[in-house]
């Protein structure tokens, strides 16, 4: 009952298989599997705490991340683009044993200096020489990882998840999309996202290959998928896009090996869907709703009937209730605050995270506001902490947003607030545009198609360099500064 124990099954039953490529480094599984017992033993060695790793995308990360979770510690998989100061801080928070760094900046008692393009062999010889039988059973409630929120809008929280959350993720996934041994799981992405990190870990417990990238460049991902005959691509919107970009641009010849493509961060896939077929035509997709505390909630698959403003159905295991201020239940149709009651939620915030979230007895909510319809599909209004209220009236930017993202003419779309005399707040939509042509006009128009007067912006900022948070999702608050320093155009 570890994240890391199929690895010795697939070991012993295919040694010689290829379990993982990052970049010019490859690993069989008996090869993997030697070096993750040899560093979780070295680790088990460690005084009691967690093992903090503060390192770029890459083997060394990768490698460690499971050798911590084999020797029953939890890895803290720290952002290495923080600046020093935030570090420090997390740092100070987690008190780990041991703290696995590139930075020199970093290094103190705790700390060992990490060469990030280490190899396998030269990274177990820089820690404490191994003892035999120094890794305990695992206990399957305990702590194996430690991910962390974005914390380019503020203090990222800091949330604990148990073996047992990630396993029955496993088995959830595995009714879903059946990987397997013959699958080849391409995952471009950081592994301090935690999409990124399952995908890694999932694929290894299905016995797959598992291809990382030290930095996501789209063009590289298409390399990687033709070279090693990728079945499974994982990306959020922002990288699959630009992935489809790339193949538009370059002519890319046809992806047949792709089976699936597995989307996370937004509501997505049914614009993209006639792009992606067209260079992936033998590729199903699907999308996930979920949350950094909640892991999967909802699974959208393009073969299935999902209402057009749903994010789907519940995620197997995962039972979804809608409820009022008070913990009540909503009825069909009525909206209000998300809960999920799933073995798959995080067990507590090791860092931060105050206000971070609602219980109702074992039922968790991050706030998140929708309704259920009648066939059992989530569909989502807002994030509670988004809410504008302008004269009167609550408004959720991310219905406005929906709506402005199905725009031919418009890249990227985020709705703000500004104090307003009369009204108390005011919208704003920050764009970035595909084409320069439009006029705010325009805009209006097409709001008005699909929302009442008073939630169609008037005001429209646009911006030349569209921000974006480590995990590629629309970093708000660089907009709002942006705004704040008249560091956009207004249009016209």
């Amino acid at each position: 009952m570890n994240v890391t124990a199929a690895l010795a099954e697939h070991a012993r039953t295919a040694p010689d298989r290829l379990a993982l490529i990052v970049e010019d480094e490859t690993l069989t599984y008996a090869q993997l599997e030697d070096c993750v017992s040899r560093l979780a033993a070295s680790l088990a060695q460690e005084p009691a705490g967690g093992i903090a790793l503060h390192l770029p995308n890459g083997l060394p990360l990768a490698l460690l991340s499971l050798a911590a979770a084999r020797a029953g510690r939890e890895a803290q998989i720290l952002d290495p683009d923080w600046p020093a100061e935030l570090t420090q801080r997390v740092l100070t928070g987690l008190r780990p044993a041991r703290v696995f760094t590139a930075s020199p900046d970093v290094m103190g008692d705790q700390a060992v200096l990490i060469e990030p393009s280490a190899s396998a062999q030269s990274l177990a010889g820089s820690l404490t020489p191994p003892r035999p039988g120094a890794v305990p059973e695992t206990d399957p409630g305990t702590a194996f990882y430690v991910g962390f929120t974005s914390g380019s809008t503020g203090e990222p929280k800091g949330y604990r998840r148990s073996h047992r959350s990630w396993l029955e993720s496993f088995k959830g996934d595995a009714i879903e999309f059946g990987l397997g041994p013959t699958d080849v799981v391409l995952a471009p992405g950081t592994l301090t996202h935690s999409l990124f990190l399952y995908a890694f870990m999932n694929g290894l417990h299905a016995g797959a290959t598992v291809i990382l990238s030290r930095r996501f460049r789209p063009t590289q991902v298409l390399h990687l998928i033709t070279q090693y005959g990728a079945t499974v691509l994982y990306g959020v919107p922002t990288q699959l896009t630009l992935v489809i970009e790339a193949a538009e641009e370059g002519q890319q010849e046809l992806l047949s090996s792709l089976r699936w493509i597995l989307s996370s961060g937004a509501k997505w896939f049914s614009e993209a869907l006639p792009r992606l077929k067209a260079f992936a035509p033998n590729a199903r997709f699907a999308e996930f709703y979920g949350a950094s505390e909640l892991s999967f909630v909802t699974v959208a698959k393009d073969s299935e009937s999902v209402p057009v403003t749903s994010v789907g159905r519940a995620f197997p295991g995962v039972t979804i209730t809608i409820r009022d201020e008070a913990g009540h239940v909503r009825p069909v149709g009525q909206p209000g605050r998300v809960f999920v009651e799933s073995p798959l939620v995080f067990m507590n915030y090791a860092y931060g995270g105050t206000g971070g979230c609602w219980r109702v007895g074992s039922a968790v909510s991050v706030g998140d506001v929708g309704f259920l319809d009648a066939d059992g599909f989530l569909h989502l209004v807002g994030r509670a902490n988004r809410m504008i209220v302008s004269s009167g009236k609550n408004i959720y930017p991310e219905e406005i947003e929906r709506v402005f993202a199905r725009h031919s003419g418009i890249a990227a779309v985020a709705v703000l607030s500004i104090p307003d005399t009369q009204r108390g707040e005011r919208i704003v939509a920050m764009l970035a545009l595909r084409d320069q042509t439009v006029t705010r006009s325009a805009l209006i128009a097409h709001g008005r198609q699909a929302l009442p007067l008073f939630k169609v912006p008037r005001v429209y900022g646009v911006v030349t360099d569209w921000p974006l948070t480590r995990s590629g999702k629309t970093d708000l608050e660089a907009l709002r500064e942006a705004w704040r320093q008249g560091s956009y155009k207004a249009l016209q």
